[in-house]
């Protein structure tokens, strides 16, 4: 269903409206019942309903895991962290640590 913005030309109060195509537009303004209450001409904006739509991509919210191929090139970059650092700024065995 389409979600429409409306307008009042008499006191400016603005609302979005969930509708129908095929309803007639409003015509009267809820804030001060004039009827000066006008359609106005924005983007489509869309509500999805029923069953296999989410609201993003992902169904509980969380990034999918990354593939085998991204973890296992990460691993020897980790590695590379985790070695003890020298005094020349480059990762150093333990001996070299003394």
């Amino acid at each position: 269903m389409p979600i429409y913005a409306y307008q009042c030309e008499s006191c400016g109060h603005a609302k979005d409206v969930l509708q129908k195509i095929s309803a007639d537009p409003l015509s009267t303004c809820p804030a001060c019942g004039a009827e000066s209450f006008k359609k106005q001409l924005t983007a489509a904006g869309f509500q999805l309903k029923g069953t296999g739509w989410y609201n993003t991509d992902f169904r509980n919210g969380s990034a999918p895991a990354p593939a085998a191929g991204a973890a296992a090139a990460a691993a020897p970059a980790a590695a590379e962290a985790a070695a003890p650092v020298g005094p020349c700024g480059q990762p150093c065995a333990a001996a070299c640590q003394a």
